[in-house]
């Protein structure tokens, strides 16, 4: 069951301000020397983005932004950050420590908050679907980017975008056939498998992970991945029918 709070209504650019404000801080404390500039635009364009479509979903139809969300926010300034690392000319300037060490740490420390939010969301009784949304679209971003981090430092082929790109093909996908648009039931099995892709995905971008030993364990991730996105579609289907 989703709950919304008892809070007054308000605006939530606060929020989203200060969220842009520390996807900056991160950006500069990561690379502190000139390179930093282009990391930075390159973050904080993804911040925006995510701005963007936080206020598409928005749509004033919640209470105040509350602490759930806050952290995810928080997150997501993380996150955007690593953007800036993946995407950013520096990152082929920069030697192997410079931009895998501070990238495979920061995407950690996101993985670790993942389950921060949902626990203060069941504590405050705040519980959305917009919640669950946001929460969901940050991990697919946070693999995205660790997926084009990856091939940016020839440890994976280009294959491994079928890893961070799944989701965005299954939301396409929904277009087309809209009866993959319908909910699904939370699973244990999908959250357990969400952890171990984002595991894998981190692992592989430390320096010490050689490109013969992420390949197979990549792979491993892309068929587990792979079988629980043919699950959700089969039952998908089921209920269609």
């Amino acid at each position: 069951m989703y709950h919304i709070g008892k809070a007054t209504r308000g605006p939530i650019w606060p929020d989203l301000t200060l969220g842009l404000a520390l996807a900056a801080a991160i950006s500069l404390g990561l690379w502190p020397h000139h390179q930093a500039l282009e990391a930075l635009g390159a973050a904080l364009l993804a911040h925006l983005v995510l701005s963007a479509l936080v206020l598409a979903g928005w749509r004033g139809e919640l209470p105040n932004f509350g602490w759930a969300n806050r952290v995810t926010l928080l997150r997501g300034a993380m996150i955007t950050a690593l953007a800036g690392m993946a995407l950013a000319p520096l990152f082929r300037q920069a030697s192997l420590g410079e931009t895998l060490w501070p990238l495979s740490l920061l995407a950690l420390i996101a993985l670790l908050l993942d389950g921060v939010d949902g626990w203060i969301a069941r504590r405050t009784r705040s519980l959305t679907r917009f919640g669950a949304r946001f929460d969901m679209e940050l991990d697919a971003l946070l693999m995205l980017l660790l997926c084009i981090a990856l091939i940016t430092h020839d440890k994976a082929g280009a294959w491994v975008l079928a890893l961070g790109g799944m989701r965005y093909t299954f939301l396409v996908a929904g277009k087309r056939w809209t009866w993959l648009q319908a909910p699904l039931p939370d699973s244990l099995r999908r959250k357990t498998i969400c952890v171990v892709q984002v595991g894998a995905l981190i692992l592989s971008c430390t320096p010490f992970t050689p490109a013969t030993l992420a390949t197979p364990l990549l792979a491993i991730a892309l068929i587990l991945l792979s079988g629980s996105f043919l699950r959700d579609i089969h039952w998908l289907y089921r209920q269609a029918r």
